[in-house]
């Protein structure tokens, strides 16, 4: 089973007004961005407009505003487009500061990591009081029919494998997955789904928006297992405190199940983590992973470890990397392997 998968959608730009460009003629296809004759835009107008309300909310202060203006924007540029690189940079520019906000000015929907100074282990305590204090968030996917009732039939499958505890526990533990990408799309100025379970798979979101940037799109992918960690974590304090075996099988299931996303492959989170580290950073996870699977007794990390030299090797170039990206992942790793090691008593092997 496999969680936490972002597939993305971007929103289509509206169609020409008319069927030939205003200035050569050029009979226009509707989903051009330029006239092929000339090179005009087509959405000049838009696009001027984008960038006026991206003003106004930066200068207000609503930098997720001026974010989604931006993204808007890049939506209607054509990929070879000389503005498209400028109008990249200010959202990269504006994502940055975003992430360097700190909590408390973030809107509602964010917060899902701290700074870098902060280190992992801040980060996984403040998406936990996140989750203790943003209710409205956790509650939202669950006002949406869709996310309800496949949340139900994924439950009723489940039931019938493990019992209603560890399957309700299952699907909370999927879902608060998932919400920490909705957190950290919605941070970024972007639309999220509610989300979707199936049944067998785990769950999905979807963005109005593809990330604009390597880095953008490991923070949202990290986000989950982030999130899941903090879940993983709420549910062993649950079991320390009544002493239930229930709690403790839930927190070591969502501590592997997390465990299993950041595996560099395919569309899981770990392979959206991945994209924002140099081959170097790549190789240096790889080799932790391997030293730490023998020293912990977690099988599990050999199957990320493979996962990580896959990716390693077949990296097409060598970009600088990002250490905070490198150090998240690191932390998620070691604390989801920590978790699965104090909970092996609870759950038999």
């Amino acid at each position: 089973m496999a969680t936490g998968d972002v597939p993305t959608t971007t929103r289509l730009a509206a169609l020409p007004t008319s069927s030939s460009c205003g200035g050569c003629g050029t009979q226009l296809a509707p989903s051009l961005r330029a006239c092929p004759g000339c090179g005009a835009l087509l959405h000049a107008a838009e696009l001027e407009a984008l960038a006026a309300r991206a003003e106004r909310a930066e200068n207000a202060g609503d930098l997720r505003g001026a974010a989604s203006a931006w993204r808007d924007a890049l939506a209607l540029l054509p990929p070879a487009a000389p503005q498209r690189a400028a109008v990249a940079a200010r959202l990269d520019t504006l994502t940055r500061r975003l992430d360097a906000a700190p909590a408390a000015s973030r809107p509602t929907a964010g917060g899902t990591s701290g700074s870098a100074a902060r280190g992992a282990w801040g980060t996984v305590a403040a998406v936990g009081l996140v989750l203790a204090t943003k209710g409205k968030l956790l509650l939202l996917g669950l006002t949406k029919a869709s996310t309800l009732f496949s949340m139900l039939a994924f439950l009723g499958v489940y039931w019938q494998l493990y019992g209603w505890g560890l399957a309700a526990g299952l699907v909370v533990s999927i879902y608060v997955h998932e919400m920490g990408h909705v957190a950290a799309i919605t941070r970024y100025g972007m639309q999220a789904s509610a989300p979707m379970f199936i049944p067998g798979f785990g769950a999905f979101v979807r963005s109005s928006h593809a990330p604009a940037t390597a880095r953008e799109d490991a923070r949202v992918g990290l986000a989950g297992p982030l999130w899941g960690l903090a879940a993983a974590l709420v549910a062993y304090a649950l079991y320390v405190a009544t002493g239930l075996g229930v709690w403790g099988a839930i927190a070591q299931l969502g501590a592997w199940l997390n465990l299993l996303n950041l595996t560099p492959v395919w569309h899981l989170d770990g392979a959206r983590g991945f994209r924002a580290l140099s081959r170097r950073q790549r190789w240096t996870i790889t080799a932790l992973l391997a030293l730490g699977a023998p020293a912990s007794g977690q099988k599990m990390l050999w199957v990320v470890a493979l996962g990580g030299a896959w990716s390693a090797y077949h990296s097409l170039d060598d970009a600088p990397g990002e250490r905070r990206t490198l150090l998240a992942y690191l932390g998620l790793a070691a604390a989801l392997t920590v978790l699965m090691g104090i909970t092996g008593s609870v759950v038999p092997r």
